[in-house]
């Protein structure tokens, strides 16, 4: 199924929800990732405003996951757990070699997601389908992540710009 079609069933917003989940988990386990395993060496290059965009990536991750999860509950279906998504991660991606590598990865998981929010709320839109989850609501929701995400966004890019 394509983010280019229209959402028509509970079905298919469901799986497309638990997308969101994953994205959310693999977003937060890898800003925490990035802070457990940096060398003492890497600490200290990397300044406390890096550290601070990436607990609040990791924090804003674990917030959105829990608003896209009671959503899901509302259509009477679950989501994977977050350690598992966090085993996945550890085992698949190795720690970016620098600062810029961090800022890189955050800004590309930001970005994806931003994408992501912005192509379901259009399929979303594009249906005149009713769904288990009231609508509004819902898409109240996904504009609010959308939203988040692009400050995210946004905040990692001037981050960069400063340090250009």
């Amino acid at each position: 199924m394509s983010l280019g079609q229209r959402v028509s069933t509970d079905r298919q917003l469901t799986r497309l929800l638990q997308i969101g989940v994953v994205l959310e988990e693999v977003v937060e386990s890898r800003a925490a990732h990035h802070l457990e395993t940096l060398s003492p060496e890497e600490r200290d290059a990397v300044d406390e405003e890096v550290r601070a965009l990436l607990v609040d990536a990791a924090e804003e991750s674990a917030d959105h996951r829990d608003r896209l999860e009671k959503l899901i509950a509302d259509l009477e279906a679950e989501t994977v757990p977050y350690e598992e998504i966090n085993a996945l991660v550890d085992a698949q991606y190795g720690p970016p070699e620098d600062t810029d590598g961090v800022l890189y990865d955050q800004l590309a998981n930001e970005e994806t997601a931003y994408k992501f929010y912005d192509d379901l709320i259009g399929a979303i839109e594009a249906s005149d389908s009713e769904f288990a989850v009231d609508r509004e609501r819902l898409l109240e929701t996904l504009r609010t992540l959308r939203e988040e995400e692009r400050e995210g966004a946004e905040e990692v890019t001037e981050i960069m710009e400063r340090r250009a």
